[in-house]
């Protein structure tokens, strides 16, 4: 008769330098969210083309404006569609408790309530934080193979893509050994941010840059205008917050002890089942 006996042991999964990358792209990433909501509050609205003075409807909106009972409501407008978001977008307390019409809330924007100046200092020193972290972290995967060994998926692996989908659907993660490598869904997305979401939110950025602009005059245009590179900025911003809240939901459902040690000390630990004989 046949049993197994469970055990463990402590893989090396990520190396020192993914690591110190890792938690300096968190620290900038967070900073440049909130202080990047704090410029947008300047102007809450987003719009498509050259300017915001052509003359069409943004393709959002957060402002307040007064109920047919006279009090003040936040509403947020998205492709012509109002929204009440009172307390939200549009119209939330400040840090002293007052109701103030803005676009994000105070609680997300640093480095205060209405300090635009500021903000744009923090917002482009942590830019290039992120852009030349970013950059270390490539160098490094291309010169180890981190890149094409761990994150470009074998052909035979596009094939397990529908399964890996259900899976995750299902919260099912892998055991053994096999958790020592990403499975096909975790290289798909990680390749996708690192080489189309990070590069459009910086390209972007750099897009609303009049320096860069005056230095190659029309390249804009490409995208539509600098208004158009604003409003793919905000989403390219958000779409890496999405990816940022699925990662952290998907770090906790599958051991959030175990991910959080391997990403500090590097160390990851593997449990197996070994088959044992018994009589």
């Amino acid at each position: 008769m046949t049993s197994s006996a469970a055990r463990s042991y402590l893989y090396e999964r990520h190396a020192l330098l993914v690591r110190i990358t890792h938690w300096v792209n968190v620290v900038a990433f967070i900073v440049l969210l909130m202080s990047g909501l704090q410029i947008f509050n300047a102007h809450p609205n987003l719009y498509w083309g050259k300017s915001s003075y052509s003359g069409d409807p943004p393709l959002l909106r957060m402002t307040a404006k007064s109920a047919p009972n006279g009090e003040r409501i936040g509403v947020t407008r998205v492709f012509g569609r109002d929204f009440e978001t009172t307390g939200v977008f549009g119209l939330s307390r400040d840090s002293r408790g007052a109701w103030t019409e803005r676009g994000f809330p105070s609680w997300l924007t640093l480095p205060g309530d209405r300090w635009l100046a500021m903000g744009r200092r923090w917002h482009f020193f942590f830019a290039w934080v992120f852009v030349i972290n970013g950059l270390l972290y490539l160098a490094y995967s291309i010169a180890s193979r981190h890149l094409t060994r761990d994150l470009v998926p074998e052909v035979k692996e596009w094939r397990t893509v529908g399964q890996s989908i259900k899976d995750h659907l299902r919260f099912r993660h892998p055991t053994g050994e096999a958790a020592k490598h990403y499975n096909v869904l975790q290289k798909i997305t990680y390749l996708v941010v690192v080489f189309v979401l990070l590069p459009l939110v910086v390209l972007m950025g750099l897009a609303m840059s009049p320096w860069l602009n005056s230095l190659w005059p029309g390249w804009v245009d490409l995208v539509g205008g600098r208004q158009s590179a604003r409003t793919l900025h905000f989403v390219a911003a958000w779409a890496l917050v999405a990816f940022v809240l699925i990662h952290v939901f998907e770090v906790i459902i599958s051991g959030v002890w175990n991910n959080l040690r391997s990403m500090i000390t590097g160390r990851y630990r593997i449990r197996t089942e070994e088959p044992r004989d018994a009589t």
